[in-house]
Parts: C-alpha cells; sequence; structure tokens
C-alpha cells in the first residue's frame, strides 16, 4: 500500500492529516490545510481521499482514482500539501481511526500526527468508530465555524479528556462546497475561481459531473 504520491512520512515529524470525499476538491480545501500548515508549524499535511466513508453510504462519488488524480493535480506545485493514497488502497468500510492507525504504524511513534476536521465533525465525534482510541492516539485540530456550537460538557462526558486533545483554530470561512461544483458542471456553469485550474480542466476532460454525482 503506498501511503503517499510523494513518499511515505518520515519519523520525527509533525504532520497533518486531512481526510474526505474531495468530490472535487476545492480550492477551500486548499485554504484550510495551509492554513493548518502555517499556524501549527507542520512538516506537511497529507490530503487523504476517501475509499468508502461509511457516512456516506448509499450516494454516489467519482471513482476514487479520479478524486486522487485532481488532488494530485492540485497539490503539484507545494511541497507541504501532499496526497496520500492510505484509504484508496485498502478495503473497505474505511474509518478514521483505521487510517490513523496505519499512518502511526508507517510513520512510527516519534511522529505527532494532526487529525483535521470541522467543527461540525467535532460535534459527532462521539457517534464515530472507536472515537476514544482517536482521541487518546493523535491530536484532534477542528476548523472553526460560526454556526457550529460545541457543548465541551457533553462531549467531554462521552470522550473523557477530549478538550485537552483539541486545538481549535481560526480559519477563513469560504461558502464552497464539492456538491455545489458538482451541480454547475452539470448544468453548464463556470467553476473557474472554485477549484485550481488544472483540477478544472481535469474536470471538463474527462467529463467528470457531466451527470449528477452525489445524492
Amino acid at each position: 500500500m503506498r501511503l503517499a504520491s510523494s513518499g511515505a512520512i518520515r519519523s520525527g515529524r509533525r504532520v497533518g492529516v486531512f481526510g474526505g470525499t474531495f468530490d472535487p476538491i476545492h480550492i477551500g480545501h486548499l485554504i484550510l490545510a495551509e492554513e493548518a500548515w502555517f499556524q501549527l508549524k507542520l512538516d506537511a499535511v497529507y490530503l487523504s481521499p476517501s475509499g468508502d466513508p461509511p457516512h456516506k453510504r448509499g450516494r454516489r462519488m467519482a471513482p476514487i482514482e479520479d478524486r486522487i488524480r485532481m488532488a494530485e493535480l492540485a497539490t503539484a506545485d507545494s511541497d507541504y500539501l501532499l496526497v496520500s493514497r492510505i484509504d484508496a488502497d485498502r478495503p473497505g468500510p474505511h474509518y478514521t481511526v483505521d487510517m490513523v492507525r496505519l499512518l502511526q504504524e508507517q510513520a512510527g511513534a516519534d511522529t505527532e500526527i494532526y487529525f483535521l476536521m470541522g467543527m461540525d465533525s467535532l460535534r459527532d465525534l462521539p457517534t464515530w468508530y472507536q472515537p476514544q482510541w482517536l482521541v487518546e492516539h493523535a491530536r484532534l485540530v477542528a476548523l472553526s465555524r460560526h454556526d457550529v456550537e460545541l457543548d465541551w460538557d457533553e462531549l467531554e462526558s462521552k470522550l473523557p479528556g477530549l478538550r485537552n486533545r483539541v486545538i481549535i483554530l481560526d480559519m477563513p470561512e469560504l461558502e464552497i462546497s464539492s456538491h455545489v461544483i458538482q451541480q454547475r458542471v452539470h448544468n453548464g456553469q463556470p467553476i473557474r475561481y472554485m477549484v485550481p485550474r488544472a483540477v478544472e480542466s481535469y474536470i471538463r476532460k474527462h467529463r467528470v459531473y457531466d451527470h449528477p454525482i452525489g445524492a
């Protein structure tokens, strides 16, 4: 299994992991990844397109190889935003806790892993698969959103020690969504400033969203 298109994580580093369907990857994803890299002084941020995310079962997605290729094109000119195949090259369902376990096994115990997530995901973390393990083995980085409120007392009661493992990052909020991009492509509308130019060219050339994908 290949960890990343640009090589495996070297030990003794501080690395961020940003999982998602990236269907397609867009400017908002890249800005958030870069902000985390900068604010936390990370060595690298790995974007990991999800192969078979359990919470999106029943929803049609673009093929994983298309989503990986678009992510690779979007990060081709960066030496600190990289693409990981860790979910793509293993059988599903793809739980976050399994991905972090594999990363730690490959990177070594002296690599510190920062898992990037949205505030809404942090709010729903108790419903995830084996969330306590994730709390104990990774630093959780929540990307701030003004429209999501957290009940820390309730979260801490369900996941003891959570608050001490979470970093809240102040992020620019961009109203861009992959689903809207899919719809705009299907409707023949422009997406020029929503995705990197190379990603737009790939979408047009391979007609990735000529038919509606998301449910």
